[in-house]
């Protein structure tokens, strides 16, 4: 692993950089892409963004969005592009198989790889690494990369300081998770103060969507919501019928997880939604629950200890029979 301070030289003359990020990109993924985007191009480099799929439309207000490329609509142009950089920067993932396809190409790639994360357990696929699992957020960390490492926390202008806030504030639970350190309230009164309208970025990603979103939560919490009382868990389960009923799209079923999170006495939520190829599960867990390792363990995946994924091949009903076995294994947790 190469010293990160190194990369000022590298940076000091124009250069062909992509910024990717992980599947299905979260409001941290691509305000952390668009906010080092959005300082890389003050600097005079040839920059582009690449999403390994499509991400919510509530996002798409981001400043300089239109430089994105999504991998599954053009995979030629976005390969390319990866094979021709001379520095990729992977935001948000520590692993390749969070991209998906694009990961085999970014192995292959030639370029400077740096990863700019606070996951767990990185693969070691990077040049350089700018990683902590204190960070409540990728973005967090492209700010502390800009401002100290770089030393250039005057090219954080309002359309950098816009991608980074919201990044912080949708990976921070809007500030109410215990990763919501005071250097982090210092972070974002500085972003602030340089441009971010924190009352519209609040309104842009949380006062956007659709009526049909709306009413597929009402359905979910009336209808597919499961109180396990002798474990202090709550799950909500999702097909794909019901997605199509409400012609459900990416980002929709973002934050309903929190919901079941939200009843009284409970320690552990979990979301299960049957996706064409896979079955993918969300759990977050207030405390010291260890939600990762249960995702980990039996699910394909992994995340931070109170906000975790994975996916199974199963049915939808065998992943949530699946779900509830494995609670008696961590009964005494749940019930402290």
């Amino acid at each position: 692993m190469q010293d990160l301070t190194s990369l000022k030289d590298l940076l000091a003359y124009p250069k062909h950089i992509v910024i990717t990020t992980h599947h299905k990109p979260d409001g941290d993924a691509m305000g952390s892409s668009l906010g080092l985007y959005n300082y890389l191009a003050q600097k005079g480099h040839h920059v582009r963004v690449v999403a390994p799929t499509d991400y919510p439309i509530f996002l798409h207000w981001l400043p300089n969005n239109s430089e994105v490329i999504i991998y599954t609509d053009k995979k030629e142009e976005c390969e390319k592009l990866v094979l021709e950089a001379e520095l990729i920067f992977c935001l948000d993932f520590n692993a390749l198989s969070r991209i998906n396809e694009l990961g085999n190409v970014v192995r292959q790639a030639g370029g400077v790889k740096v990863m700019i994360d606070h996951h767990l357990e990185p693969e070691g696929f990077d040049d350089y690494r700018h990683w902590t699992i204190n960070a409540c957020a990728t973005a967090q960390l492209v700010y502390d990369f800009i401002a100290n490492v770089m030393g250039e926390k005057g090219l954080i202008n309002k359309d950098v300081a816009t991608c980074l806030y919201t990044g912080i504030m949708t990976d921070s639970g809007s500030f109410r998770f215990p990763s919501t350190t005071p250097e982090v309230h210092h972070i974002v009164a500085d972003l602030i103060s340089r441009g971010a309208e924190n009352a519209k970025i609040h309104q842009m990603v949380y006062d956007n969507f659709s009526e049909n979103r709306l009413r597929f939560l009402g359905h979910c919490l009336l209808n597919n919501l499961e109180v396990l009382t002798e474990y202090n868990t709550a799950l909500i389960s999702v097909s794909q019928d019901l997605l199509r009923q409400y012609s459900i799209s990416t980002g929709d079923t973002e934050g309903l997880v929190n919901y079941a999170l939200t009843i009284n006495g409970i320690k552990l939520a979990a979301l299960i939604i049957e996706r064409p190829d896979r079955v993918k599960l969300s759990l977050r867990s207030t405390g010291d629950f260890p939600a990762n390792e249960i995702c980990k363990k039996y699910f394909d995946g992994g995340g931070h200890r109170n906000a975790a994924g994975g996916h199974s091949e199963g049915s939808l009903e065998q992943v949530v029979d699946r779900f509830k076995s494995i609670l008696p294994e961590y009964k005494s947790l749940l019930l402290i």
